[in-house]
């Protein structure tokens, strides 16, 4: 392509607290739509904000986890607009003076690690949601007043894919810091993306917003389809429109929704109902005590203590449940080589995790037994396929793997006296084949293991199958 790619993010995150950013309503997700509001957040003439100091904490959490300036002179603005869903006409955000600015997020892309600045974070309060139901459309306003965080990248993203592993890291990010559900399905989550296209080293394009992206792969596509969208206009020398487009999930292409305001439309002043803050260094310091180890700094520990390589150290550490499973299992197995653990972590355990056991901590197996399981597959007292079977037997009823080893007598036959019976008949059923192998074709002999395996229905040990069947081939 002829032209460079820039993107910034803008995501909005819900905050857990129990409450809403200026008032006492509930912020519990799926009750009666409104049915939790109060004149507060309806916006009732008389009625005064109380700002949520938990919000707080957890908004500072985030921007020093996101390696952000915290300011300790602080204040709140009025965002002035008109919109069905927004009861007071205008929106408690920050503007001037936000919570904090100049922070950085690191991703790594192909192998690289690439550091995406973040111009700042800041709190604001959430609107309500519409709700469009043939030729009307419902306000629900139980989500207004909820605190939410806006965390502003730079325009320093060049692909569709690098914004994708932005929010990504992202996401991990904010779990391990246990302030935000981060569920896009609720709205706990939203991402808007501004985009525009230069040839290279010209001066920024024309931005153009993206709205209406609810998952991480609708970001993407809605970029790569702006991208080959806009790249169109420009080879056939037509301007770009500055305005904000909405992703269409079905058509999967971008539909233009309206210009896009400027900060002055928006007619920002500073809120009056609300003093300015002050954040004592102290508290600031006392906040970042309590920020566990971060994904990033997790996976260069797994590489360093336990030898993982970057990529399986990034599967585990995505999720922080994930990864103390993980240590736990690392710290119970003896040998220093965790190859076999990570194995079963990024295989059999992630492929059974399920919308309803999210995390390999819901399979109903702790650590010690999964270690156990592994320990009678590497002493060759079960198969793999044996193994998995047990695997299974272990999610669905919680006990260890030796219970069900011996309830379905599932322990691997390694007797050469009990296998040369299965092995005599394998090579009296399948003549050609062990003529084969004779005559040179080393291919044949796996066959017949196979065949071997079949009939001692997977108990038998192919190694000490395959060295009795080299034996007995060889010599006759």
């Amino acid at each position: 392509m002829n032209y460079e790619v820039v993107i910034g993010l803008e995501v909005h995150l819900h905050l857990k607290t129990r409450t809403k950013a200026f008032c006492g309503c509930s912020t519990e997700f799926g009750k009666e739509p409104n049915s939790q509001v109060c004149p507060v957040c309806l916006g009732f003439p008389g009625s005064l904000p109380v700002f949520n100091r938990v919000a707080l904490d957890y908004a500072i959490k985030v921007a020093l986890a996101l390696n952000c300036k915290v300011q300790e002179y602080t204040k709140f603005d009025r965002k002035n607009y008109f919109y069905p869903d927004l009861p007071k006409d205008y929106q408690i955000s920050q503007f001037d003076l936000p919570l904090s600015r100049d922070g950085f997020l690191e991703i790594n892309q192909q192998g690289e690690i690439k550091r995406i600045g973040i111009i700042r974070v800041h709190i604001e309060e959430d609107a309500g949601k519409l709700i469009h139901r043939d030729e009307v459309s419902l306000v629900d306003f139980n989500r207004a007043g909820i605190p939410l965080l806006e965390i502003v990248s730079e325009p320093e993203l060049n692909s569709a894919q690098e914004a994708h592993e932005y929010l990504v890291t992202l996401k991990s990010v904010i779990e391990y810091l246990d302030v935000s559900d981060c569920d896009m399905e609720k709205g706990s989550l939203r991402c808007d993306a501004n985009i525009s296209l230069r040839k290279k080293g010209d001066k920024l394009g024309t931005k153009i917003e993206l709205k209406n992206m609810n998952s991480f792969k609708a970001v993407k596509d809605a970029l790569d389809f702006e991208i080959e969208r806009q790249a169109e206009l420009l080879d056939e020398g037509k301007n770009i429109i500055q305005e904000t487009r909405l992703w269409d999930a079905r058509e999967l292409k971008t539909m233009p929704m309206r210009t896009k305001e400027e900060a002055q439309d928006y007619r920002y002043f500073p809120e009056p109902d609300l003093p300015p803050f002050i954040i004592e260094r102290n508290k600031i310091e006392e906040i970042k005590k309590g920020i566990p180890e971060l994904p990033r700094e997790k996976i260069l520990r797994f590489m360093k203590d336990y030898g993982l390589s970057e990529y399986d150290a990034k599967i585990l550490v995505f999720s922080q449940r994930n990864a103390d499973y993980a240590e736990k299992c690392f710290k119970a197995y003896s040998k220093p080589d965790k190859k076999p653990i990570v194995n079963w972590l990024v295989g059999p355990a992630l492929a059974a995790t399920s919308q309803s056991r999210p995390e390999i901590s819901d399979l109903n197996i702790p650590p010690e037994n999964l270690v156990e399981l592994i320990s009678f597959v590497e002493k060759a007292e079960i198969s793999n396929l044996s193994a998995k079977l047990v695997f299974t037997e272990m999610i669905k009823t919680g006990k260890p793997a030796a219970t069900i080893i011996s309830e379905k007598n599932l322990s691997q036959i390694s007797d050469s006296g009990a296998l040369n019976e299965i092995i005599e008949l394998v090579i009296k059923e399948n003549p050609r084949s062990a003529s084969d192998y004779k005559a040179g074709k080393a291919s044949a002999l796996m066959f017949l293991v196979g065949q071997a395996m079949k009939k001692s229905q997977g108990k038998a040990n192919p190694k000490v199958v395959q060295d009795i069947l080299k034996r007995r081939l060889n010599d006759a």
